[in-house]
């Protein structure tokens, strides 16, 4: 008999830990999971390595009521996405999407790297420049700079 209410009220406050605010829930299961969903791929502005969905910031709070309002009013995930990156920019997406401006951020490091080893090869395979010595005019000279 204990045991059965121990394990409920640990269950009882699992659930609580797991659904911050009851109030902020939206009435349909269906459409509070699809938010969810959304929540797990949005990054929490001020953590910045949590989603949303993991983050107490107000700013996390914020967002998912946002989500929830979008999702509530008939948006699709990705209409709900477009509106967050005009928002905030691509960096609030914990994946970003694929652009020319991502691609260019991700492989500029390569092109240098790429671009400097066959500069390095390229100077590797020069002939080495012979060592003629010195002139009779060069070793006067440093004869009488000896001197000094």
């Amino acid at each position: 008999m204990i045991a059965r209410r121990l394990l409920a009220i640990l269950a009882a406050v699992f659930c609580v830990a797991a659904a911050a605010d009851p109030a902020e829930r939206l009435p349909d299961p269906a459409l509070e999971a699809r938010a969810r969903a959304v929540f797990t791929q949005i990054r929490c502005v001020v953590c910045q390595n949590e989603s949303i969905d993991d983050s107490e910031a107000d700013i996390a709070r914020d967002l998912r009521q946002t989500i929830r309002r979008q999702i509530a009013s008939g948006r699709s995930d990705a209409e709900v996405k477009d509106f967050l990156v005009r928002r905030y920019g691509e960096f609030i997406l914990l994946q970003p999407r694929f652009s020319i401006e991502n691609a260019a951020l991700w492989l500029t490091p390569v092109l240098i790297a790429l671009v400097g080893g066959v500069a390095f090869a390229a100077r590797a395979r020069r002939a080495p420049v012979e060592n003629k010595g010195l002139t009779e005019e060069e070793e006067a000279r440093l004869a009488r700079l000896r001197e000094v």
